[in-house]
C-alpha cells in the first residue's frame, strides 16, 4: 500500500518506520527547517535504542523516503497517517484539501493529540472538502524512550470510528502488530480521544498522590518504599506508577493533563483533581532543592552541585518540561554552581541553558562530580545505578547524596561514608 504519514513527531517517525518495515510503501512529509536538514542528510528526527537500525534501514531500502511541506509527493496515498504537532491547524487544512483532490485515499489516520472533538472537526472538513476518505482516530499510545517497541508490540490501541467505518482497512495495516492477541479496542471517535486524555491523566494523579505520600512519610518517620510494596500486592491497585520523586517530565504528559484540567475548567467552576496534581508536580520538581537548601541551612551560594540526568525519562534525548530545568533555575537563583551529565540530552540541555545561565556539560559523571557539595540523582539512567562509592566520595567536597528516584540503597549508601537523602526515605 502507498502510505504518506505527516508531522515532525516521535509518532511520525515511529508510524513510517513501521509501516515501511512491514511492506508499505511510505513518505514522511515534514515541515520544520530542521527536520529537513536531518532527513536530507538521513538522519532521524529522533534518535532510540531500536528505532534507528530500523529507522535506517528502510531509507536504505527504498520503502521509506522523506518528503517535505510543499512538495509533490512521489505516488498519490492510498492511506494517510496525521502525525501532527500541537498548533499545526494550518498545515492540518492544507493536507485535507490535498487529500480531498486525491481519489486514491481511502482512509485518515488521525494520531495527532488534541482536545476531545478534533477528529470530528478533522472528518468534518473532510467532507466539506468533498473527500469520501473515512476518518478515524488512533491516538498515540507510544512511550517515549521505548517508542519502537510500543508501537509494534502494544498492549493496547485504542481505535476510534464511526459505525465501523474505515475500521477493517486499520485492522490489516496493524495486523502485524496485533497477532498474539487482539488489543485493538474500538470506539468512537469521542471515545479514543478521551480515552488517550484519561490514561495520562490517571497516570499523572497516580505519580504526584505517591509523591505527597512521599513527602508526608518523612514527617512521619515512615519508609515509603516499605508503603509502596504493601500498595502495589494489593491487586486493586497493582505495581506501575507507584514510584515517587523528583517529579515527572515530558511534553506529552503534561500537554494532555493540560488538556483534561482544560475541558474541566470549561465545564466546571470548580478547579478539579487534576488541576492538583498539576500543582503538585510542580512542587514537587523543586524538593531535591529544598532537602539541598535545609541541609546545609539556606548557606548554599556558591555551593557545587552535580546533577546526573538532565533527560525527563531514561531513553531520551528530550528535556521538555524536565524536573532537571527547574531545579538548575532555583540553583542558580542561588548563586549555586552546576553541573550536569546525561548520557544523551546535554545537546538538549545547552539549548535550553543558552541566554539563561552558566552550566558545566560534562562527558563522564565523575566530572561532573569533582568538587562538588551534593550530588542530585535526577534521571535514572541505568549507568548511574552502581557508581563507584570510593571514586563519588573521594571526588566530592561534601559527601551528600539526593537520589530523586529512590534508586539506591540508604544504609548502603550512608555506609560509604555518604550522607543519604531520598524521597520518603527514612
Amino acid at each position: 500500500m502507498q502510505i504518506t504519514v505527516y508531522g515532525d513527531t516521535l509518532c511520525a517517525q515511529v508510524t513510517a518506520t513501521a509501516m515501511a518495515q512491514t511492506g508499505h510503501r511510505v513518505c514522511w512529509v515534514v515541515q520544520e527547517a530542521r527536520s529537513r536538514e536531518k532527513l536530507e542528510e538521513g538522519r532521524p528526527l529522533f534518535r532510540e535504542q531500536g528505532l534507528d537500525r530500523v529507522f535506517a534501514e528502510q531509507l536504505e531500502s527504498g520503502r521509506l523516503v522523506a518528503c517535505f511541506r510543499g512538495d509533490a509527493l512521489p505516488a498519490p496515498a492510498e492511506a494517510v497517517f496525521l502525525a501532527l504537532s500541537p498548533g499545526d491547524e494550518d498545515w492540518s487544512l492544507e493536507i485535507i484539501q490535498q487529500i480531498a483532490g486525491n481519489a486514491e485515499c481511502q482512509l485518515v489516520i488521525n494520531q495527532t493529540v488534541g482536545p476531545v472533538g478534533a477528529a470530528e472537526r478533522l472528518r468534518d472538513q473532510l467532507r466539506e472538502a468533498g473527500s469520501g476518505a473515512a476518518l478515524v482516530a488512533l491516538p498515540d499510545l507510544i512511550q517515549e524512550g521505548n517508542a519502537f517497541q510500543t508501537f509494534t508490540r502494544p498492549e493496547s490501541i485504542l481505535l476510534g470510528c464511526e459505525q465501523g467505518e474505515g475500521e477493517a482497512q486499520v485492522r490489516e495495516l496493524l495486523r502485524p502488530f496485533n497477532r498474539r492477541k487482539d488489543v485493538i479496542q474500538v470506539m468512537t471517535l469521542r471515545e479514543a480521544e478521551f480515552a488517550k486524555l484519561a490514561i495520562s491523566g490517571i497516570l499523572a494523579t497516580r505519580i504526584s498522590f505517591m509523591n505527597d505520600m512521599a513527602n508526608l512519610s518523612e514527617s512521619l518517620g515512615v519508609d515509603i518504599d516499605a508503603v509502596r510494596v504493601a500498595m502495589g500486592a494489593d491487586s486493586r491497585i497493582g505495581e506501575s506508577y507507584l514510584y515517587p520523586g523528583c517529579g515527572f517530565g515530558g511534553a506529552g504528559l503534561d500537554r494532555n493533563v493540560l488538556a483534561l484540567v482544560d475541558a474541566l475548567s470549561e465545564r466546571s467552576a470548580e478547579p478539579g483533581l487534576l488541576a492538583q496534581v498539576l500543582q503538585t508536580n510542580e512542587r514537587q520538581k523543586e524538593v531535591l532543592f529544598r532537602k539541598f537548601w535545609q541541609y546545609f541551612e539556606g548557606n548554599v551560594t556558591g555551593k557545587r552541585v552535580a546533577i546526573w540526568g538532565a533527560a525527563f525519562k531514561p531513553g531520551t534525548r528530550r528535556v521538555d518540561n524536565a524536573p532537571a530545568l527547574k531545579l538548575i533555575e532555583a540553583l542558580w537563583a542561588q548563586g549555586v554552581e552546576v553541573a550536569v551529565h546525561d548520557p544523551k540530552a546535554l545537546p538538549a540541555l545547552q539549548a535550553w541553558a543558552e541566554g539563561r545561565g552558566e552550566l558545566q556539560l560534562c562527558d563522564d559523571p565523575y566530572e561532573a562530580v569533582a568538587g562538588s557539595d551534593a550530588l542530585m540523582l535526577v534521571t535514572e539512567w541505568k549507568l548511574y545505578w552502581g557508581p563507584d562509592w570510593r571514586r563519588l566520595r573521594a571526588a566530592m567536597r561534601q559527601p551528600l547524596i539526593l537520589d530523586g528516584r529512590n534508586i539506591y540503597d540508604p544504609d548502603f549508601v550512608r555506609g560509604q561514608g555518604l550522607v543519604y537523602r531520598g524521597i520518603g526515605r527514612v
